[in-house]
């Protein structure tokens, strides 16, 4: 459990400092041992409840490593290609536009 880590970890930091120790060690001292016996409950709950197989994960939570993603390469157009393309795409979209315009005034017309 990560409670139960971090507590130990806040102790062993308490403990070395020792400067402000009494209260508060008590204090987060008794929250771990609370905290480790209702761990220990809790699995031996899970263990009463699944038959005494608590402890193992199943095998669908293994993942398979994916391939690396593809980059993207830049393309190195001349200014004349780039200008080209340019104007075929804003022909492509006008009449893009125009077949939606059409298409939208015809069944609305009848």
């Amino acid at each position: 459990m990560k409670n139960l880590k971090s507590l130990r970890k806040r102790i062993r930091r308490l403990e070395a400092r020792l400067q402000k120790g009494g209260k508060k060690l008590a204090k987060l001292k008794q929250k771990l041992g609370a905290a480790e016996t209702a761990a220990a409950a809790s699995t031996k709950r899970k263990s009463a409840a699944y038959g005494g197989r608590a402890d193992k994960k199943p095998a669908a939570a293994v993942k398979e490593p994916s391939a690396p993603k593809k980059v993207k390469r830049k393309l190195n157009l001349t200014p004349e290609r780039r200008a080209q393309l340019a104007e075929t795409m804003r022909a492509r979209w006008a009449a893009k536009r125009a077949a939606a315009t059409s298409a939208q005034s015809s069944p609305s017309g009848q």
